[in-house]
Protein backbone atom coordinates (compact mmCIF):
# COMPACT_ATOMS: atom_id res chain seq x y z
CA UNK A 1 0.00 0.00 0.00
CA UNK A 2 0.96 3.56 -0.95
CA UNK A 3 1.80 5.81 2.75
CA UNK A 4 3.07 9.31 3.42
CA UNK A 5 5.72 9.41 6.04
CA UNK A 6 9.30 9.28 6.73
CA UNK A 7 12.62 7.80 8.16
CA UNK A 8 14.24 10.61 9.84
CA UNK A 9 13.35 13.59 12.00
CA UNK A 10 13.44 17.13 10.26
CA UNK A 11 11.43 19.64 8.20
CA UNK A 12 8.30 19.25 5.73
CA UNK A 13 11.56 17.66 3.27
CA UNK A 14 11.47 14.65 4.71
CA UNK A 15 7.89 13.58 4.10
CA UNK A 16 8.13 11.08 1.28
CA UNK A 17 6.02 8.65 -0.61
CA UNK A 18 6.43 4.83 1.04
CA UNK A 19 5.31 1.53 -0.20
CA UNK A 20 4.83 -0.50 2.92
CA UNK A 21 2.60 -3.94 3.66
CA UNK A 22 -1.04 -3.69 4.16
CA UNK A 23 -2.05 -4.16 7.55
CA UNK A 24 -4.40 -6.98 8.70
CA UNK A 25 -7.57 -6.16 11.15
CA UNK A 26 -7.04 -8.79 14.10
CA UNK A 27 -9.71 -9.10 16.53
CA UNK A 28 -11.52 -6.43 17.78
CA UNK A 29 -10.19 -4.26 14.88
CA UNK A 30 -11.27 -2.95 11.66
CA UNK A 31 -9.12 -2.16 8.49
CA UNK A 32 -10.17 0.91 6.41
CA UNK A 33 -9.34 2.36 2.55
CA UNK A 34 -8.43 5.97 3.80
CA UNK A 35 -9.78 7.91 1.25
CA UNK A 36 -8.94 11.04 3.43
CA UNK A 37 -6.49 12.22 6.37
CA UNK A 38 -6.41 15.18 7.99
CA UNK A 39 -3.24 17.18 8.72
CA UNK A 40 -2.54 18.21 12.18
CA UNK A 41 -0.18 20.30 14.14
CA UNK A 42 1.20 16.75 16.19
CA UNK A 43 1.48 15.55 12.86
CA UNK A 44 4.44 17.85 12.55
CA UNK A 45 5.60 17.39 16.07
CA UNK A 46 5.80 13.70 15.52
CA UNK A 47 7.90 14.70 11.83
CA UNK A 48 10.00 16.77 13.59
CA UNK A 49 10.48 14.12 16.39
CA UNK A 50 9.21 16.21 19.01
CA UNK A 51 6.41 13.95 19.72
CA UNK A 52 7.01 10.59 19.10
CA UNK A 53 6.77 6.94 21.18
CA UNK A 54 10.09 6.42 22.26
CA UNK A 55 10.26 2.81 21.46
CA UNK A 56 8.41 3.74 17.69
CA UNK A 57 10.35 2.11 14.83
CA UNK A 58 10.92 3.71 11.25
CA UNK A 59 9.54 4.44 9.00
CA UNK A 60 7.02 6.74 10.46
CA UNK A 61 3.73 7.41 9.50
CA UNK A 62 1.96 10.57 10.99
CA UNK A 63 -1.70 11.22 11.05
CA UNK A 64 -4.36 10.90 13.74
CA UNK A 65 -7.69 11.26 12.24
CA UNK A 66 -9.29 9.68 8.85
CA UNK A 67 -12.10 8.87 6.98
CA UNK A 68 -12.65 5.97 4.28
CA UNK A 69 -14.59 2.67 4.06
CA UNK A 70 -14.54 -0.60 5.93
CA UNK A 71 -12.38 -2.88 3.75
CA UNK A 72 -11.55 -5.78 6.60
CA UNK A 73 -13.01 -6.53 9.93
CA UNK A 74 -11.02 -8.77 12.12
CA UNK A 75 -12.20 -12.43 13.05
CA UNK A 76 -14.12 -12.08 15.73
CA UNK A 77 -15.08 -8.07 15.85
CA UNK A 78 -18.56 -7.42 17.40
CA UNK A 79 -19.40 -4.50 15.94
CA UNK A 80 -22.40 -2.94 13.57
CA UNK A 81 -20.31 -1.99 11.19
CA UNK A 82 -19.70 -3.63 7.65
CA UNK A 83 -17.63 -3.98 5.05
CA UNK A 84 -18.20 -0.87 2.26
CA UNK A 85 -19.62 1.35 4.97
CA UNK A 86 -18.23 4.81 5.37
CA UNK A 87 -16.22 5.71 8.01
CA UNK A 88 -13.96 8.31 10.19
CA UNK A 89 -11.89 7.26 12.93
CA UNK A 90 -9.52 8.65 15.21
CA UNK A 91 -5.31 6.85 14.51
CA UNK A 92 -3.26 6.38 17.50
CA UNK A 93 -0.33 6.72 15.24
CA UNK A 94 2.85 4.59 16.04
CA UNK A 95 5.64 4.35 14.10
CA UNK A 96 4.08 2.96 10.90
CA UNK A 97 0.64 2.91 11.73
CA UNK A 98 -0.74 6.20 10.94
CA UNK A 99 -3.42 8.26 9.04
CA UNK A 100 -1.34 8.90 6.21
CA UNK A 101 -1.99 5.82 4.20
CA UNK A 102 -4.31 4.26 1.87
CA UNK A 103 -4.93 1.23 4.81
CA UNK A 104 -5.04 1.87 8.47
CA UNK A 105 -6.40 -0.64 11.49
CA UNK A 106 -7.97 0.94 14.15
CA UNK A 107 -9.83 -0.32 17.16
CA UNK A 108 -13.61 -1.09 16.50
CA UNK A 109 -14.01 1.17 19.49
CA UNK A 110 -12.33 4.24 17.46
CA UNK A 111 -14.46 4.04 14.25
CA UNK A 112 -18.10 5.46 13.49
CA UNK A 113 -20.02 5.79 10.85
CA UNK A 114 -19.62 8.84 9.06
CA UNK A 115 -21.87 11.96 9.12
CA UNK A 116 -24.47 11.64 6.19
CA UNK A 117 -24.00 13.98 3.41
CA UNK A 118 -20.32 15.14 4.01
CA UNK A 119 -17.56 13.85 1.87
CA UNK A 120 -14.85 12.03 3.44
CA UNK A 121 -12.22 14.71 3.00
CA UNK A 122 -14.93 16.75 5.38
CA UNK A 123 -15.42 14.05 7.55
CA UNK A 124 -12.12 13.35 8.61
CA UNK A 125 -11.48 16.63 9.80
CA UNK A 126 -13.75 15.92 12.77
CA UNK A 127 -12.36 12.64 14.70
CA UNK A 128 -9.38 13.89 16.48
CA UNK A 129 -9.97 17.73 16.76
CA UNK A 130 -13.71 16.78 17.61
CA UNK A 131 -12.61 14.51 20.94
CA UNK A 132 -10.30 16.78 22.28
CA UNK A 133 -12.44 19.47 22.42
CA UNK A 134 -15.54 17.48 23.96
CA UNK A 135 -12.94 16.21 26.31
CA UNK A 136 -11.98 20.02 27.60
CA UNK A 137 -15.75 21.17 27.81
CA UNK A 138 -16.56 17.33 30.07
CA UNK A 139 -12.81 17.83 32.12
CA UNK A 140 -14.69 21.14 33.01
CA UNK A 141 -17.88 20.08 33.95
CA UNK A 142 -19.76 22.99 34.12
CA UNK A 143 -23.42 23.14 33.87
CA UNK A 144 -25.86 24.60 31.31
CA UNK A 145 -25.98 28.57 31.93
CA UNK A 146 -22.31 29.03 33.43
CA UNK A 147 -19.61 31.06 31.13
CA UNK A 148 -17.06 29.14 29.44
CA UNK A 149 -13.84 31.15 27.48
CA UNK A 150 -12.18 29.79 24.48
CA UNK A 151 -8.62 31.25 23.50
CA UNK A 152 -7.84 29.74 19.83
CA UNK A 153 -11.10 29.77 18.77
CA UNK A 154 -10.37 30.22 14.75
CA UNK A 155 -8.59 27.26 15.12
CA UNK A 156 -9.28 23.18 14.83
CA UNK A 157 -9.92 22.93 18.51
CA UNK A 158 -11.20 26.25 19.76
CA UNK A 159 -13.91 25.95 16.58
CA UNK A 160 -15.33 22.70 18.13
CA UNK A 161 -15.37 23.82 21.59
CA UNK A 162 -17.13 27.02 20.86
CA UNK A 163 -20.37 24.84 19.17
CA UNK A 164 -19.99 22.09 21.77
CA UNK A 165 -20.45 24.62 24.34
CA UNK A 166 -23.10 26.32 22.65
CA UNK A 167 -24.59 22.66 22.47
CA UNK A 168 -23.87 22.00 25.99
CA UNK A 169 -26.22 25.54 26.96
CA UNK A 170 -23.31 27.31 28.24
CA UNK A 171 -22.69 31.27 27.25
CA UNK A 172 -19.39 31.08 25.47
CA UNK A 173 -16.70 34.51 25.46
CA UNK A 174 -14.07 33.51 22.23
CA UNK A 175 -11.19 34.90 21.33
CA UNK A 176 -10.32 36.12 17.48
CA UNK A 177 -8.35 38.40 15.70
CA UNK A 178 -10.26 41.23 13.62
CA UNK A 179 -10.54 39.07 10.19
CA UNK A 180 -11.66 36.02 12.53
CA UNK A 181 -14.79 37.89 13.91
CA UNK A 182 -17.18 37.45 11.90
CA UNK A 183 -16.24 33.88 11.99
CA UNK A 184 -16.42 33.49 15.48
CA UNK A 185 -19.63 34.67 15.62
CA UNK A 186 -21.22 32.78 12.56
CA UNK A 187 -19.86 29.80 15.37
CA UNK A 188 -22.36 30.72 18.03
CA UNK A 189 -20.07 32.73 20.29
CA UNK A 190 -21.76 35.51 22.86
CA UNK A 191 -19.34 37.61 22.98
CA UNK A 192 -16.20 37.96 20.68
CA UNK A 193 -13.07 39.77 22.01
CA UNK A 194 -9.43 40.68 20.72
CA UNK A 195 -6.99 37.63 20.88
CA UNK A 196 -3.73 37.82 22.10
CA UNK A 197 -1.90 38.52 25.82
CA UNK A 198 -4.77 41.12 26.76
CA UNK A 199 -7.61 38.94 25.90
CA UNK A 200 -7.83 37.64 29.81
CA UNK A 201 -8.69 41.36 30.66
CA UNK A 202 -10.66 41.88 28.16
CA UNK A 203 -12.63 39.19 29.54
CA UNK A 204 -12.91 40.71 32.55
CA UNK A 205 -14.01 43.98 31.95
CA UNK A 206 -16.84 41.60 30.10
CA UNK A 207 -17.43 39.31 33.35
CA UNK A 208 -16.01 41.31 36.07
CA UNK A 209 -16.05 37.68 38.20
CA UNK A 210 -14.47 35.90 35.82
CA UNK A 211 -15.48 33.11 33.92
CA UNK A 212 -16.29 29.47 35.48
CA UNK A 213 -14.17 27.79 33.10
CA UNK A 214 -11.47 28.13 30.26
CA UNK A 215 -10.14 26.23 27.43
CA UNK A 216 -6.88 27.29 26.46
CA UNK A 217 -6.39 26.24 23.09
CA UNK A 218 -4.34 28.92 21.97
CA UNK A 219 -1.67 28.63 24.78
CA UNK A 220 -1.58 31.09 26.59
CA UNK A 221 -0.81 29.34 30.20
CA UNK A 222 -0.28 31.26 33.15
CA UNK A 223 -2.11 34.34 31.50
CA UNK A 224 -5.04 32.89 31.37
CA UNK A 225 -6.13 32.24 34.76
CA UNK A 226 -6.66 36.17 34.72
CA UNK A 227 -9.83 35.35 32.78
CA UNK A 228 -11.18 32.81 35.42
CA UNK A 229 -13.07 33.03 38.55
CA UNK A 230 -11.53 31.95 42.26
CA UNK A 231 -11.64 28.02 42.17
CA UNK A 232 -12.77 27.83 38.39
CA UNK A 233 -10.67 25.17 35.69
CA UNK A 234 -8.37 26.22 32.71
CA UNK A 235 -8.23 23.26 30.34
CA UNK A 236 -4.19 23.35 28.69
CA UNK A 237 -3.54 21.38 25.43
CA UNK A 238 -0.09 20.94 25.68
CA UNK A 239 0.44 19.66 29.15
CA UNK A 240 1.14 23.12 30.68
CA UNK A 241 -0.21 22.65 34.61
CA UNK A 242 -0.09 26.25 36.48
CA UNK A 243 1.14 27.71 39.65
CA UNK A 244 -2.78 27.20 40.65
CA UNK A 245 -3.43 30.19 42.38
CA UNK A 246 -6.74 31.49 43.77
CA UNK A 247 -7.79 27.75 43.98
CA UNK A 248 -8.21 27.75 39.88
CA UNK A 249 -6.71 24.38 38.88
CA UNK A 250 -5.24 23.48 35.61
CA UNK A 251 -6.11 20.42 34.09
CA UNK A 252 -3.98 19.58 31.21
CA UNK A 253 -5.12 16.81 28.50
CA UNK A 254 -4.63 14.34 25.88
CA UNK A 255 -7.11 12.89 23.74
CA UNK A 256 -5.76 9.53 23.62
CA UNK A 257 -8.20 9.17 26.73
CA UNK A 258 -10.96 9.63 24.51
CA UNK A 259 -9.57 7.45 21.55
CA UNK A 260 -11.84 4.68 22.27
CA UNK A 261 -14.82 6.47 23.43
CA UNK A 262 -17.01 5.41 20.36
CA UNK A 263 -20.14 7.05 21.90
CA UNK A 264 -18.75 9.92 22.23
CA UNK A 265 -17.50 9.70 18.52
CA UNK A 266 -20.77 8.96 17.62
CA UNK A 267 -22.16 11.80 19.23
CA UNK A 268 -20.25 14.48 16.93
CA UNK A 269 -21.40 12.08 13.89
CA UNK A 270 -25.39 13.15 15.19
CA UNK A 271 -24.16 16.41 16.09
CA UNK A 272 -23.12 17.31 12.95
CA UNK A 273 -26.55 15.81 11.25
CA UNK A 274 -28.18 17.87 13.13
CA UNK A 275 -26.05 20.89 12.26
CA UNK A 276 -24.81 21.90 15.54
CA UNK A 277 -21.17 21.41 14.48
CA UNK A 278 -19.51 22.62 11.18
CA UNK A 279 -16.90 20.79 9.01
CA UNK A 280 -14.22 23.24 7.81
CA UNK A 281 -12.02 22.44 5.40
CA UNK A 282 -9.41 24.71 3.99
CA UNK A 283 -7.43 22.87 1.29
CA UNK A 284 -7.07 18.99 -0.26
CA UNK A 285 -4.01 17.99 -1.08
CA UNK A 286 -2.74 14.60 -2.77
CA UNK A 287 -1.19 12.60 -0.55
CA UNK A 288 2.05 12.95 -2.82
CA UNK A 289 1.91 16.53 -1.84
CA UNK A 290 1.84 16.12 1.95
CA UNK A 291 5.34 18.29 2.38
CA UNK A 292 3.34 21.27 0.57
CA UNK A 293 0.53 21.03 3.41
CA UNK A 294 3.14 20.69 5.62
CA UNK A 295 4.36 24.17 4.87
CA UNK A 296 1.13 25.84 4.37
CA UNK A 297 0.48 24.28 7.75
CA UNK A 298 3.67 25.77 9.67
CA UNK A 299 3.45 29.47 7.92
CA UNK A 300 0.24 29.34 9.97
CA UNK A 301 -2.85 31.61 9.44
CA UNK A 302 -4.84 28.42 8.24
CA UNK A 303 -8.74 28.97 8.80
CA UNK A 304 -10.01 25.31 8.31
CA UNK A 305 -8.18 22.43 7.63
CA UNK A 306 -5.85 20.85 5.43
CA UNK A 307 -6.38 17.37 4.07
CA UNK A 308 -4.55 14.47 2.50
CA UNK A 309 -6.51 12.62 -0.18
CA UNK A 310 -5.72 9.05 -1.08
Amino acid sequence: MKAVGFTESGGPEVLQVLELPAPDAGPGEVRIRVHAATVNAVDALQRSGVARSPDAQPPFVPGMEAAGVVDQIGTGTNTDLRVGDRVMAIVLSSGSHGAYAEQVVVSVESVVRAPDATTDVQAATLPMNGLTARLALDTLRLEPGQTVAITGAAGAVGGYAVQLAKADGLRVVADASEQDEALIKELGADVVLRRGAEYPGRVRAEVPEGVDGLVDAASLGALAARAVRDGGRVVTLLGYDGPGERDIAYEPIVVFRYARERAKLDRLRQQVEDGLITLRVARTFPAEQATEAHRLLAAGGVRGRLVLTF
